[in-house]
């Protein structure tokens, strides 16, 4: 009698150990193995960030060079006093 209730026990265990195996099977194969990626989206979003940076480094030359014409008037001015 113990043998048939061990017996039954583990074909019940089995069978839900095929279930759930079962289950994880579906689910990873289901699943998706690659990623695919808007290339141009983020190609655009570089050259934009770039072009940006790019906008703000001439931006700041461009404020330079007005303190150095700045400057160097002072200098004229302050030439044309003595």
């Amino acid at each position: 009698m113990d043998d048939l209730l061990t017996n039954n026990l583990n074909l019940i265990i089995m069978k839900k150990s095929l279930f759930v195996a079962a289950i994880a099977a579906v689910a990873l194969v289901a699943c998706k193995k690659t990623e695919t990626v808007d290339t141009a989206a983020a190609d655009s979003a570089v050259v934009d960030s770039a072009v940006a940076t790019i906008d703000s480094a001439a931006a700041k030359v461009d404020s330079a060079a007005v303190k150095v014409d700045s400057a160097a008037a002072k200098v004229d001015s302050a030439a044309a006093k003595k």
